[in-house]
């Protein structure tokens, strides 16, 4: 396998998994599958709520990450409800990632930044739709 083609499997799985995860974690908290909120919430928020917002942004947002639709300006977006997510309720608990829990929002804000800098990838809804419109491909879309 050539560095070029194991670098778009591995931006492929990595897209995949990272959409995946913000599915179920807005599932859990929108739908309140997967086992549902846990802890002393237990109940699905209002959708016009801090944590139902966050909800359907991590739903809808995962789902779009994991097709690679739109994938710039759902990973934008992403990235700063994950900075958010750090800053509101992680660092008021510690100065430390590892001691706040915060390591996982810091993870994903960065991946999600990394995406929106970098598009779907040749294997996304929006490399379909390029070529199905004839455009050119623009190369931002590939590492190296």
């Amino acid at each position: 396998m050539n560095m070029n083609r194991a670098r778009e499997v591995t931006y492929f799985l990595l897209r995949v998994v990272a959409g995946f995860m913000f599915f179920q974690a807005g599932s859990m908290i929108l739908f309140g599958w997967f086992g549902g909120m846990p802890g002393p919430l237990g109940s699905t928020p209002p959708l016009m709520s801090e944590l139902g917002i966050g909800g359907g942004l991590e739903f809808l947002g995962g789902l779009a990450i994991l097709l690679g639709l739109f994938t710039r300006p759902v990973a934008f977006i992403l990235s700063g409800e994950m900075a958010v997510a750090y800053w509101q309720f992680h660092a008021p608990n510690g100065l430390w990632p590892v001691q706040n829990q915060g390591m996982p929002a810091i993870l994903f804000c960065f991946i999600y930044l990394y995406m929106a800098a970098r598009g779907g990838g040749d294997w996304s809804l929006d490399a379909l739709l390029r070529r199905q419109r004839g455009a050119a491909p623009s190369g931002t879309d590939r590492v190296g």
